[in-house]
């Protein structure tokens, strides 16, 4: 199960919501359980949120592998409201639901297959939001599924999603406000799609890389 770090060193009021939901075709099975260095991607994400967070939640399709690692690890999962479109904006909705439930301000939102994120990442974005909400910036662009968002930001998620619309996330972050935090590395914020690139990052890591979340 995943150790739960101690309370002086996480946000109460931050809690930690792990994107999940793709149907990763190109992956050909679900990433989020295919392992890296003996530990599932999926807890990759977890762990690095846990830094920080008070309490992590997994949003990901019912009755999936990835569904079945979560509950095992003790962990909130999140399904998508039925008539949202399919996509990770779906996934921050029922995130800002669950944290606005139990009274916490925002939640910080991971991928659950870019397992080279920066360490300071989310401690970075929580600083800089400052009760507000924040996204990654690479020289590459915007890295919305690396984000903080305000609870307060829940009616115009809805608003975005409504009626079965399917806006991009970094347009609804821009247009809550959020604050552009810039990290150098863009090749920390790869996310896999293939089983190759899994493969290679697990190469670098046997080679002496970076292998902690």
């Amino acid at each position: 199960m995943c150790r739960t770090l101690p309370a002086a060193e996480q946000n109460p009021k931050v809690l930690g919501v792990v994107i999940a939901g793709g149907r990763s075709v190109r992956f050909g099975g679900e990433k989020a359980t295919a392992p890296l260095a003996g530990r599932p991607l999926l807890l990759w994400a977890v762990l690095r949120l846990q830094r920080n967070c008070a309490r992590v939640a997994v949003n990901t399709r019912p009755e999936t592998q990835t569904e079945a690692l979560a509950r095992a690890e003790g962990l909130a999962v999140l399904h998508d409201v039925p008539g949202d479109a399919a996509g990770p904006l779906a996934g921050v909705k029922v995130g800002l639901t669950w944290a606005k439930g139990l009274g916490a301000h925002a939640i910080a939102v991971s991928p659950c297959d870019a397992p080279m994120l920066p360490d300071d990442l989310f401690a970075r974005l929580i600083d800089a939001a400052g009760g507000d909400a924040a996204i990654a910036e690479t020289p590459e662009g915007r890295q919305p599924l690396c984000s903080i968002w305000p609870v307060s930001a829940l009616v115009a998620v809805t608003e975005a999603l409504a009626g079965g619309a399917h806006p991009a996330t970094w347009r609804v972050l821009e247009s809550i406000g959020a604050k552009p935090v810039r990290f150098a590395d863009a090749a920390a914020f790869a996310n896999l799609n293939t089983r190759e690139e899994l493969a290679a990052i697990a190469a670098r890591l046997e080679r002496g890389g970076r292998g902690t979340p």
